[in-house]
């Protein structure tokens, strides 16, 4: 029998994908990649920390060990403070670092992140992203989709899987590097 605390926790969290869901997830999005962008010559890749790296890098491993495509350009990107709210939070932010070693400037340029949710960090690697040049595309591509949640206008290019959740849950990703396993729950705070 479960106590009452192991039942109302294992009702809390519930899972969305499993890690066999996300490798399957991950082909898709590699596929679609190489669809519209082929050799990557004009393309770069900018996964957003801390979250959305996990996302890039294992991307850019498929690409290149799966697919075979050369000479990808990846780079990470703090937004910490180029968000509208981050002078309102109680405790102090800890930036991530930014490694960009190349210039956006008329390069395709697609955004990494795990969990698209209000949009305003997207708003935030827009302005963050200007600092590194004028691209000449940018384009969203995301994990999960949280699309009854959006404050500004912004939509995915490249979708891993859409969730309608209320706002009293949480979608959260694990990745193996950082969590151990691989896999995206839903957990109600409530």
């Amino acid at each position: 029998m479960y106590s009452k605390q192991r039942l109302v926790a294992a009702m809390a969290k519930k899972t969305l994908l499993n890690s066999k869901d996300i490798q399957i997830i991950l082909h898709r999005l590699a596929c679609q990649l190489i669809e519209n962008h082929t050799d990557f010559s004009n393309t770069v890749l900018i996964g957003l920390q801390p979250r959305g790296t996990f996302l890039a890098k294992r991307l850019v491993q498929l690409l290149e060990n799966e697919y075979k495509v050369k000479n990808i350009k990846l780079g990470l990107l703090d937004i910490t403070f180029y968000r509208d709210d981050f002078r309102r939070r109680e405790e102090p932010l800890k930036a991530s670092n930014t490694s960009i070693d190349f210039i956006v400037e008329d390069k395709r340029v697609v955004l990494i992140d795990d969990v698209l949710f209000s949009g305003r960090s997207i708003r935030a690697a827009l302005t963050a992203i200007q600092s590194f040049g004028r691209p000449l595309s940018v384009e969203l591509l995301v994990l999960i989709d949280r699309r009854f949640s959006r404050h500004l206008p912004i939509q995915p290019d490249y979708k891993g899987s859409q969730v309608d959740v209320i706002n009293s849950e949480k979608v959260k990703v694990s990745w193996v590097e950082n969590d151990k396993k691989d896999a995206v729950y839903i957990i109600n705070e409530n």
